[in-house]
This record gives C-alpha cells, sequence and structure tokens, in this order.
C-alpha cells in the first residue's frame, strides 16, 4: 500500500471493534457511488483491511483506526474525509478525528537516501566512487530491492504474499517489478510458465483471493488458458490489446484492475475464443445461478396461476414471478415499475407484506432505518445498492424476505429465510 490514513475515533458508550467497523462501513456506503464504496475498493485492493484497536474508559470507547491505501493522495484524502462522516456508533454519538496519511512510499525512499548517504561516506574513504553508478543503483533498488524468491521454484514476487489474502499473479519478474513499483506488494510470477503451472501458485489459490493479470496479447491468452484450468482462480484481468504487464503506467494498472472479469466466465469467453467461435454473453450454468441466489429465482413471464391468499391481484400483463422460501409471489406491475425508476437514484423502498410501501429513504440511511424497525413489519426492500452481508444478515435479523437490489456483493454466508434478486433479474 502507499498510504496509510490515521484517525482516532471517540464514541459515548461501551461498543466493541466490530460496532465501529460496521458504522464505518454502514455510514459511508455509496456516497460516491458504487466504484468509490469502501467495500468495493476493498475487494479491488484499493485499500486494505480496517485496523482498528480500542479501549474503554469509564463509558466511554476510544480507538485508534488504521486504513492501508492503494489510491493516488486526492482519492486517500477523500477516503479520509468520509471517515470522519461516522457520527453515531449504535445508539452512541461518536467522533471520529484524521490526525495524519503517512506516505508509506516516502519513508522508504528517505530510509534507501539515508543509507546512501551512509555507503557514500564509507566509499569516500577508500576511493572516489562514480556517482552516476551509485545513482543508478540507488533508483534500482528502489524498484528491485522487494522482490524475493517465494517457494521451491523461487518464483519472483513481491514482499506481502503470504501476508496479504488477496495475491496478483502476473507472468514475470518485470512484471512483478513494474506492480511494486505503484505499490502492489501482494504480487507473484509464473515467471514465464508455459503448460505446467507451478504448484506453489496453485496452493496460494486455494487460500486466497487470486488475481491473475497477464498480457493483452495471444501468448497471455495461452497462459490464461492454462492457468484457469489448473488453479482456483477468482478474477481475471487483462493489460490493454498489444501492451505488457511490465511496461503499463499506474493509471493502466488501476484501470485493468478494476475492470476484473469473474473468473469462470473468463474461462467461458476464452474457450470460444481459442477454437474460432465467436464471442456471445456466457450465459451462467443452474448451478452457478443457485450458488449466486439460492433462495430466489426470477422466472420469465408465466400463463396465469392461481392465486396464493397473500399475493397481489394479478395485473393485466404478466410480471416476473419469484419463490420466495415455499411462497410463490407475483411482483406487481407497480413494483416493476418502480424498480426500473430506481436505477441512479441511490434511493430504497421498503414495503409491507401486501406490497404498501411503507417508507422509502436514500440508501445510506438503510442500515440505520431498518435497525429500528420492529421485526416482521417489512416483507421486501428495493434499494439501487448492493447486497452485502451485513445487508442480509440485517434483513434475517428483521424477518425481511426479499431484496431486490442493483446487484450483488462479496457474500460469505446465507441467513435462511432471504431472498435475493437483482435489478436485471427483474427485467429479464
Amino acid at each position: 500500500m502507499k498510504y496509510l490514513i490515521k484517525a482516532k475515533v471517540e464514541v459515548e458508550g461501551l461498543v466493541n471493534r466490530h460496532d465501529i467497523i460496521g458504522a464505518i462501513f454502514g455510514q459511508t456506503e455509496n456516497l460516491f457511488g458504487e466504484e468509490f464504496d469502501l467495500r468495493e475498493l476493498q475487494e479491488r485492493g484499493r485499500i486494505g483491511r480496517v485496523q482498528l484497536e480500542v479501549r474503554h474508559q469509564g463509558t466511554k470507547t476510544y480507538g485508534e483506526i488504521t486504513v492501508p491505501s492503494n489510491l493516488d493522495r486526492v482519492e486517500t484524502a477523500l477516503v479520509a474525509a468520509m471517515l470522519e462522516l461516522v457520527e453515531k456508533v449504535g445508539p452512541y454519538k461518536a467522533r471520529v478525528h484524521v490526525y495524519d496519511i503517512i506516505d508509506v512510499r516516502a519513508e522508504k525512499i528517505k530510509k534507501i537516501v539515508e543509507r546512501a548517504k551512509e555507503i557514500l561516506r564509507i566509499w569516500s574513504l577508500e576511493k572516489t566512487p562514480d556517482l552516476r553508478e551509485v545513482l543508478r543503483e540507488i533508483s534500482e533498488s528502489v524498484k528491485r530491492g522487494e522482490v524475493i524468491s517465494y517457494g521451491p521454484e523461487k518464483l519472483p514476487a513481491g514482499p506481502d504474499v503470504d501476508k496479504s489474502d488477496e495475491i496478483i499473479i502476473v507472468e514475470g519478474r518485470a512484471d512483478v517489478i513494474n506492480l511494486l513499483r505503484y505499490g502492489y506488494r501482494n504480487v507473484i510470477a509464473l515467471e514465464g510458465a508455459r503448460g505446467k503451472i507451478p504448484d506453489t501458485i496453485i496452493k496460494l489459490a486455494k487460500t486466497k483471493k487470486a488475481i491473475a493479470f497477464v498480457d493483452g496479447d495471444h501468448g497471455g491468452d495461452l497462459i490464461l488458458w492454462e492457468l484457469l484450468r489448473t488453479a482456483d482462480i477468482d478474477y481475471v484481468a487483462r493489460a490493454p490489446p498489444g501492451k505488457e504487464v511490465e511496461e503499463l503506467t499506474g493509471k493502466e494498472i488501476v484501470r485493468a484492475l478494476r475492470n476484473l472479469v469473474p473468473a469462470r466466465e473468463y474461462l467461458a469467453i476464452l474457450e470460444r475464443k481459442l477454437k474460432g467461435k465467436p464471442e456471445k454473453p456466457v450465459e451462467a450454468k443452474p448451478e452457478e445461478r443457485e450458488a449466486k441466489q439460492p433462495e430466489a429465482v426470477a422466472e420469465k413471464p408465466a400463463p396465469p396461476q392461481p392465486q396464493q391468499p397473500s399475493a397481489p391481484a394479478a395485473a393485466p400483463k404478466a410480471e416476473p414471478v419469484v419463490q420466495v422460501e415455499v411462497e410463490r409471489v407475483e411482483l406487481p406491475a407497480n413494483v416493476v415499475e418502480e424498480i426500473k425508476k430506481l436505477s441512479g437514484t441511490l434511493e430504497a423502498i421498503l414495503y409491507d407484506r401486501e406490497w404498501r410501501p411503507l417508507e422509502k429513504v436514500p440508501v445510506r440511511d438503510i442500515y440505520n432505518v431498518l435497525e429500528k424497525i420492529e421485526p416482521g413489519k417489512v416483507y421486501a426492500i428495493v434499494y439501487d445498492g448492493i447486497v452485502t452481508q451485513r445487508m442480509l444478515d440485517l434483513a434475517s435479523e428483521k424477518q425481511v424476505k426479499l431484496l431486490i437490489a442493483n446487484r450483488l456483493g462479496s457474500i460469505e454466508r446465507r441467513p435462511p429465510g432471504v431472498s435475493v434478486l437483482t435489478f436485471s433479474d427483474v427485467a429479464s
């Protein structure tokens, strides 16, 4: 990471670490759109895990927050300002104050420069060195000094491969050096592998989130073909067509890592490409659709069905049908229209079992609103946001049966009793 955001938090009550972190993510969610949502930035490796140390004194809680950032200076400053937006943790008032942003690279360069001065003093006692050679060596040390040999195959890698929960797999040593130059320390190379993928890569991919980042040429296609079929890769990133990872600028690397493609989807595309078949949108397999949304299935308009006692009256036009636990519920036409209007508004609508709207709120306030509502009152929530693990857990606690959102985020577990649809499911 390039920067470390340092902040202090003070809460007017006794809370734990989980409560404070939940407040940070909840009260900053979607303030500047999905691309700058803290969870999205974390999933893409643009910020690290929020580190928090807490202590209790009397009836108050004090904490020290550290947020690693791989964003640029302006974006890092914006994340820091977002932290100070947190005003409550649970029912208690809270204050967050950012007191420092450390430039990690500057600190490293400072140490290197100090060491270089010491080396020059030692050399001057023996002989007059070639200054240009010294400067060249110092410059190269910044780029190469952090490359390590990892695993029995001695693969070129960054120093944080073991520490990080996520790894970036590239082709060769030059790719590792270039990513280190821009602050990506969790990178490891195949070292130009053709054919057999190193066992070290296969083992790492089983335990960590793995991103394959290869050149934008046919050679990159061939490496991906073998890598995706051999190792448990999660996402694929490509250099622009005709370019190699080792020559990309910082902005090009950021753009490539923002446009990640799920590995299974890319493998299907790659199969068509290498076999000479035209690419077409990948249709998810039934078991993959079930893995993404095991409790909610959107169906094409069907012939009229006998009405369930709790379902609204059928509209003249057949509307999407949803399987909610053991119920079969037809979405009313007015609800479908509201879903179409919500996209891009960052708003949420809460419905009761009769599909009567209970409340319309900004997405950033949805957690606070839902926490105050008694269990069983809200039947469905439609919102222009992301289905997160926190949202699923809170919906389960409040006995919400159906979430309809813009898209799915990173979900580790599915609580029973809550079904999920996306806007695209309803539109289909």
